[in-house]
């Protein structure tokens, strides 16, 4: 008893426990996600995956301004894991991620049309999977030349500086781009609720544009930004209305795809571009799949050759290969040609937008126009304070021994600039700069240097003002700089455009040869297709062990082939799917090449030739269906179709009837009867439950069904039937005698 009581006392749940769980179960779902979930969704949008109008992350940003602080815009090269390391200042993450960033902003790496980081050692490739980058220790970097652009006029008051995520030091919330950069860089993020995938544009092409939207923002983009263009080259399919929709909502996708040449002396293709979205090794996986499936013929090899010159994948053709319709074909069923799905997410003011081109450029515009603004109030104040100064200057001219005498004559340091203050009528200011000229610039030819500066510094001051007042000249600095910046920065295009109307051809369908070819089903569900030839001088069939043959007849290459499974399913496939075989194979496994679902087996296999016959199920409750093959025939390239037979009893057999023929049944109490299939009606619904065949007794079932010509039956009308159900004969020995049944010089025991 006593043991009991301790087991129930350990067993209670103390009071501020069941309090707490009562309290978590009462506190609304709402209240869980404004105080949990929204804040984690927020700082994810709005500070780490959708880039903002300069077309940074927060992440490219600190990265980029760490540099900068570290001089590597104008000095040498340091170690990477130096600037990893320095960067944690202003970004609180691991070195692994930080060190990824500058990864993907080098040049080494490949994956921005305008790298921001000039490399040094191994970067790895963005078009390689498996070549990795070296370690942050191995590895040294620095600024490249167009950061120029970036940090031009930093330090002007351009733009806001913000805390550090410690409150130690200052960052800049955006960086002041002369040029859009948010158009040329390639940027993509995955956020919560949202994404963002931006294309990266020609350096060129996006200046030009920007340049012709500053003068006239009704002008036509596509005149100058062409199309989107990447770093690894390739040849994008130009469709000029999809196009525009992209340009006009910032939605949308295009295709991309590899360039190849051909080496006629080798016979092989080259592949040295390939799209910005795959890899070289998911490019030879998918086609190493493709052989292994039987689906590419043409192939003897493909290997990466990719050296030091750039990338390269070599194929090695088959003698009389037609290297254009091999691509063709690789592009349809390979990464060799790729979508890029657009969402030119971009974060303005804090909200996440989706915008065209046209509306990017007018936010970079208005945004650009404010920096330059405050670029231009900064210089202004400061010509400002410099021209008050002077004048201050000015006055002491008229006496500079004055000036001396007032210094000279007062006993107190403290009181030398108010003493100059009230002898000359200026400012504190003005004192404190004359008080500090040195003793030997107290002459009068520095005093009228430095006062011949007065005017030209009021025409500076008076034309910043106007600039301040004038949008239009705003524009013509912002038009200055951007040309400026395409005299040193432009480059050429990397992605060809190539018209989709110029590659009709693709869409031309395969030619499949036609000949004829053997069919074999082993019982476990092993397929072989061997041709008439290669059977003739095969050897005996070869089968796993407890394995065996099912079903053999002739076809040809390009029959289309239905699989029936145990799972009331049926699978659409075509002969020339699978490769050729020999005898001495044990041929291709149908579950796994069909990916049918687990557990699932093949029952039978047919040709249904033009869909004109019909194929009859037999269940085990003696009832029979009679399906019009017609039903199995659909118009579009359908792989699968459930609900291929009922469900409601298991299938013990499968017969396709392209005439009307007499069928022996045979059930487990050793029964038989023989009916013509005329006596039952095709159904259009393939789940038809059917008629019964057999009447049975209870405890017994159906067993199988055959035609009658293949059974071992000898006295037919003792079996024979006219009307259906029927009970059948009970078999007489003679009548079951195994028989042997030739098909193609295989033995097949019914």
């Amino acid at each position: 008893m006593q043991k009991k009581k301790e087991t129930k006392k350990n067993t209670s749940i103390p009071s501020n426990v069941a309090g707490l769980k009562a309290q978590v179960l009462d506190q609304p779902i709402t209240h869980t996600l404004e105080t949990n979930y929204m804040p984690y969704a927020m700082s994810v949008i709005v500070s780490r995956a959708i880039p903002e109008i300069d077309g940074f992350k927060p992440s490219h940003r600190k990265l980029l301004y760490t540099m900068y602080k570290m001089n590597l815009l104008t000095g040498a090269r340091t170690k990477s894991a130096n600037i990893v390391g320095q960067t944690m200042r202003l970004n609180p993450h691991g070195d692994a991620s930080i060190y990824e960033t500058m990864v993907r902003l080098s040049k080494g790496h490949q994956a921005l049309l305008t790298p921001f980081v000039d490399s040094k050692g191994n970067f790895g490739k963005v078009y390689s999977r498996d070549m990795a980058y070296a370690a942050s220790r191995y590895t040294e970097a620095k600024l490249s030349s167009i950061c120029t652009e970036l940090f031009r006029d930093i330090d002007k008051d351009t733009v806001d500086f913000v805390d550090n995520y410690d409150s130690t030091t200052k960052e800049p919330a955006l960086l002041p781009t002369t040029f859009p950069n948010i158009l040329v860089s390639a940027n993509t993020g995955i956020a919560v609720g949202m994404a963002s995938n931006i294309c990266g544009f020609n350096f060129g092409e996006v200046c030009r544009t920007t340049i012709d939207y500053l003068s006239d923002p009704d002008c036509d983009i596509m005149e100058t930004l062409k199309a989107p263009d990447f770093p690894t080259g390739g040849e994008l399919i130009f469709n000029r209305s999809e196009m525009e929709n992209i340009y006009r909502t910032g939605r949308g996708s295009f295709k991309v795809r590899a360039k190849w040449r051909y080496i006629k002396e080798q016979n092989l293709i080259e592949i040295y571009e390939i799209p910005y979205t795959t890899t070289c090794e998911a490019i030879i996986d998918k086609v190493a799949e493709l052989i292994k499936a039987g689906k590419v013929k043409e192939i003897s090899d493909m290997r990466d050759e990719t050296d030091l010159s750039g990338l390269k994948l070599a194929i090695d053709l088959k003698r009389g290969t037609d290297p254009q319709k091999l691509m063709n074909k690789l592009y349809k069923q390979t990464p060799l040609m790729d979508s890029f799905a657009c969402n030119f997410n971009i974060l303005i003011a804090g909200s996440p937008k989706v915008m065209g081109v046209s509306e990017i450029l007018e936010e970079w515009t208005a945004w650009r126009c404010e920096c330059i603004r405050r670029r231009v109030y900064h210089d202004l104040c400061k010509k400002k304070d410099k021209l008050h100064l002077l004048k201050g200057l000015s006055l002491i001219l008229l006496d500079i021994d004055k000036a001396i005498s007032i210094i000279r004559s007062t006993e107190e340091e403290a009181e030398v600039i108010p003493n100059l203050m009230i002898g000359f009528g200026i400012d504190n200011v003005q004192a404190e700069y004359v008080a500090e000229i040195k003793l030997r610039n107290i002459n009068k030819e520095y005093i009228l240097k430095r006062i011949a500066e007065i005017d030209a510094l009021e025409k500076e001051i008076s034309d910043l003002e106007d600039i301040l007042k004038s949008k239009r000249r705003i524009k013509t600095i912002i038009i200055r700089e951007l040309k400026d910046a395409l005299k040193k920065h432009d480059s050429p295009r990397r992605t060809d455009i190539v018209y989709a109307d110029e590659i009709q051809d693709m869409d031309e369908p395969e030619v499949i040869e036609s000949y004829p070819v053997n069919i074999f089903l082993s019982r476990e569900g092993y397929f072989k297709k061997i041709t008439p030839l290669s059977l003739r001088m095969g050897g005996e069939q070869k089968y796993k062990e407890l394995d065996g043959p099912f079903l053999a007849f002739e076809a040809t290459n390009v029959s289309e082939l239905l699989v029936f499974t145990n799972k009331q399913q049926v699978y659409k496939t075509r002969a020339s799917d699978f490769p050729d075989a020999k005898a001495s194979v044990l041929g291709s496994f149908l579950p796994t090449v069909l990916s049918m679902d687990e557990g699932e087996s093949v029952v039978y296999l047919m040709d249904p030739g033009d869909y004109s016959g019909s194929v009859m199920f037999f269940f085990e409750n003696g009832k029979a269906a009679r399906v019009a093959l017609s039903s199995y025939a659909t118009k579009t390239n359908r792989k699968k179709l459930t609900g291929a037979y009922s469900d409601k009893s298991p299938l013990m057999s499968v017969l396709e009837l392209k005439d009307d023929m007499e069928v022996a049944v045979y059930s487990t109490d050793n029964r038989a009867l023989v009916f013509n299939t005329a006596l039952t009606a095709p159904k259009t619904s393939r789940s038809a439950q059917g008629v019964a065949i057999m009447s049975l007794k209870k405890r017994f079932t159906l067993k199988n069904a055959r035609p009658l010509e293949e059974t071992a039956i000898r006295n037919k009308s003792r079996y024979r039937v006219k009307t259906l159900p029927a009970a059948g004969a009970i078999l007489k020995e003679e009548d079951m005698e195994e028989q042997q049944i030739a098909i193609n010089g295989m033995e097949v025991n019914p």
